[in-house]
């Protein structure tokens, strides 16, 4: 099974092909004999105001219950132990290893300072073979130092530094942990896809220094952090109104900055901030969203049944799975592509979220692209009735995720204590990344369109949500520099 990796898609790498097939443009509308299972999949996606209102609030809900006590909701509120952010006083050559879904990046970041900030990055991104997904932890991690090793060599002798001194690196891990301290965290539990054994239960940063040492890499973990931590220090770095930061990509989670003095479960714990940023880990709310048949079969047939429903639902590792199931259903009711039912189109993820949203963005009169789609994907043809109920589909998918994840946002704007301060007049900002937010445009203007319906027109041009690509890898070099092992 081929996941689509969402770190850097195209909408226009899924129209190349060869063999442009020759389209049967049928006058019988085969639209018409599908509308039932399209109207009902579309109603139960619906998302309308009253459904948007109930999810914020639910999600702000689950916030506070999750900050009281660990286990007091499905959204763990892990403590990032990210109690100062970057100040622009960093300085130095930093690394950092992003490690969030079907493929890691390597960054190097020259920093210097208040006058210079950052100097200059660099980047390599590695695809992680699929059987790795799946092997052990050793496996996995040694795979990761072997592209660390290799990014490093190709510096030459371009880089010193002092004798003794090893190169530190700032460790984004975009899976669930309990984090100990700021360079320590014992993995929860895989999602996204993977499910390697002998890691549940390890301290990760453990386990990528044991990889480096076993690969003769001369590296330190000095800061572990999730990505959206990662994006919000990262843009913090250069905005001081960023609140919070959301990453929708293959997966999805966000994370916000929260008084110490909000978070019970804390038992008092002060720090020199008096705040701390919080990785709410909300793919795994659940209360309140609008399902289908087909996410619950999607669902029952995953490797994680019953959890993280809403990055399920609104997440690029799963959209063109659920659109695969529909159009399944469709051509079982009725001859949508044919009398016969094509046979890739029983293959679970063949279509990938990039062809979801290149589908969704065909604006052409005979919607070529969606006909392309389909013949490269499920090698049949189709005809301009076809296309367009498949338009009909990826509209419905790309609608309901996007509005979801803007109302999943507005929950964290009313968590946080200062929200008063937007009503009268303050800017906040929301950082964004993640290659479906990047790349599917439409999805965007939805996710915008759900916060807007739900703060209200005026409340809505105080808060501003931005794209900050790449965030994550530059906000931990940033985090490794603040945390370094060398500081004075």
């Amino acid at each position: 099974m081929s996941l689509p990796a969402l770190g850097s898609f195209s909408p226009l790498t899924s129209l190349a092909f060869r063999g442009r097939p020759r389209f049967v443009m049928s006058g019988r509308s085969k639209a018409l004999s599908v509308a039932p299972i399209l109207t009902k999949f579309q109603k139960d996606c619906d998302t309308p105001l009253p459904v948007l209102r109930y999810v914020a609030d639910a999600m702000a809900d689950d916030m506070r219950a999750g900050l009281a006590i660990d286990g007091g909701s499905d959204l763990k509120m892990i403590l990032s132990h990210v109690d100062t952010l970057p100040t622009g006083n960093e300085k130095g050559l930093l690394y950092g290893l992003d490690l969030g879904g079907t493929n890691f990046r390597v960054l190097r970041v020259q920093l210097g300072g208040k006058e210079e900030r950052v100097i200059a990055t660099e980047f390599e991104q590695v695809s992680i073979p699929q059987h790795l997904m799946f092997a052990t932890s050793q496996e996995l991690f040694d795979f990761i130092a072997s592209g660390l090793a290799k990014f490093v060599e190709g510096e030459g002798n371009r880089f010193h530094l002092p004798p003794g001194r090893k190169r530190e690196i700032g460790f984004t891990f975009s899976f669930p942990v309990n984090q100990t301290s700021i360079d320590s965290g014992i993995l929860i539990k895989w999602t996204k896809g993977f499910a390697v054994s002998g890691t549940a239960g390890k301290d990760v940063v453990a386990c990528l220094n044991e990889a480096m040492e076993r690969r003769g890499l001369d590296m330190h973990v000095s800061a572990l952090v999730n990505d959206t931590v990662g994006t919000l220090a990262g843009a913090r770095y250069y905005d001081d109104d960023v609140v919070a930061a959301v990453i929708l990509g293959t997966g999805t989670n966000a994370c916000y900055i929260e008084r110490k003095d909000a978070i019970p479960k804390l038992q008092g714990q002060a720090s020199s901030s008096g705040k701390t940023i919080i990785n709410t880990e909300w793919g795994a709310y659940s209360n309140g969203l609008p399902l289908t048949v087909f996410d619950r079969e999607m669902d029952a047939a995953s490797i994680n049944p019953g959890e993280q429903i809403f990055e399920k639902t609104i997440a690029g590792m799963y959209l063109g799975e659920i659109a695969r199931r529909v159009l399944l259903a469709m051509a079982e009711f009725a001859p949508l592509f044919g009398k016969s039912i094509p046979e890739k189109l029983f293959t679970p993820f063949v279509l990938s979220t990039p062809d979801v949203c290149a589908m969704h963005q065909d604006v052409s009169n005979d919607l070529q692209a969606v006909g392309s789609i389909l013949y490269n994907v499920f090698g049949v043809e189709s005809d301009l009735s076809a296309r367009k109920a498949v338009v009909e589909v990826c509209n419905t998918i790309g609608r309901r995720g996007g509005r979801l994840a803007g109302a999943g946002i507005v929950g964290i704007l009313h968590k946080i204590e200062d929200f008063e301060d937007v009503k009268l007049g303050k800017r906040r900002v929301v950082a964004m990344d993640g290659g479906l937010y990047e790349n599917y445009p439409h999805y965007r203007r939805y996710l915008k369109e759900g916060v807007a319906e739900l703060l209200g027109t005026e409340l809505a041009k105080n808060v501003a949500i931005e794209h900050t690509k790449d965030g994550s890898g530059i906000g931990a070099a940033l985090l490794a520099a603040s945390n370094s092992i060398y500081r004075t």
